[in-house]
């Protein structure tokens, strides 16, 4: 349930403290934006989201409102405070409707290691041509460093890495990592708007994969290794973490949710930057990269889904290993 329902409506003490930031941008309408723009527009924040594919655009404000609709029917939503969600929520392909942003979010989802670099600094230039010089451009990415994406701007010292933790409205931390060029006064607002959608600041030093990435990559491949040796199957890997040691999630549950291809790309990235043999992607991953089973997004990975996105069962060929 919310903490302050009041917060929904703009009002009551959270009201003066959006002045300060009252509309946030994010770039990028895949499952993790679509879960940061429902955390923030659920704070009482203006969100506008980009994104360049049209269709995925569409299909994601879509999904938000279906999201909302299954929290009404859990007894975690009213229809009053779905509808001023969605009133706060816009969909876009144009960088001028970022402006007038406070922050600004790029959250995207890039197909190859060579892209992801170049195309996060062409987007970071292009948040700077229409923000003011105050609004932070921040990547939720965990794998590449801040320093490196903000260097060709014009005012790198408003950059950070800005890390949401998936699932983002049950956590409740963020990871924030400071730039070589971040400013004391950037990473300060920083803290003022985590506090805002009610997130704890974890100040990381700046390393590719950070906390969470370098923990939960080797998890899932781990994971792999047991499945493809037999040990276990999925739901039996799967429920051991979660029932003995309260993850809300299992490693091939979190696969499926972040993405496979992502989670190869982690890999592939702290391989090649610390060369150590527990960042080598598991075979099992690869093959289902190439076979497009990439989990959630198109509704099978090592589990299979329906159209709302709900866990069947494990995908065939998922019972006692692979």
């Amino acid at each position: 349930m919310i903490k302050e329902p009041l917060s929904v409506l703009g009002i009551a003490k959270n009201a003066k403290r959006a002045k300060s930031f009252g509309k946030v941008g994010i770039i990028g309408a895949g499952m993790l934006g679509q879960e940061i723009i429902m955390s923030v527009a659920r704070h009482g924040l203006e969100v506008v989201c980009l994104d360049v594919n049209e269709s995925i655009l569409t299909s994601s404000m879509e999904r938000i409102g279906t999201v909302l609709d299954y929290k009404i029917d859990k007894w975690e939503l009213t229809e009053g405070e779905r509808r001023a969600m969605i009133s706060r929520i816009k969909g876009t392909m144009s960088y001028e409707d970022l402006a007038g942003c406070d922050i600004v979010i790029e959250a995207i989802k890039s197909r190859t290691r060579e892209q992801m670099i170049p195309i996060r600094k062409e987007i970071f230039k292009k948040i700077e041509e229409v923000v003011d010089q105050t609004c932070i451009i921040a990547t939720n990415s965990t794998t590449l460093v801040i320093t490196e994406l903000s260097n060709e701007l014009e005012y790198p010292e408003r950059c950070v890495s800005f890390h949401f933790l998936s699932p983002v409205q049950e956590s409740q931390v963020v990871e924030v990592v400071c730039g070589l060029y971040t400013s004391t006064t950037s990473f300060e607002r920083v803290c003022q708007f985590a506090k805002m959608i009610d997130k704890r600041v974890v100040r990381v030093t700046e390393s590719p994969g950070i906390i969470s990435t370098r923990l939960v990559a080797p998890l899932i491949n781990e994971a792999c290794r047991m499945l493809m040796e037999g040990v276990g199957s999925v739901e039996d890997i799967d429920t051991t973490l979660k029932l003995g040691f309260g993850f809300p999630h299992g490693p091939f549950e979190m696969a499926d949710k972040y993405g496979l291809d992502r989670v190869v790309r982690w890999l592939d990235n702290l391989y090649a930057e610390f060369g150590e043999l527990h960042y080598k992607a598991s075979p099992t991953l690869k093959k289902m990269v190439r076979g497009n089973r990439l989990g959630m997004v198109t509704r099978k990975g090592f589990y299979e889904y329906d159209e709302d996105l709900i866990k069947q069962s494990p995908a065939n060929g998922f019972g006692q290993g692979v």
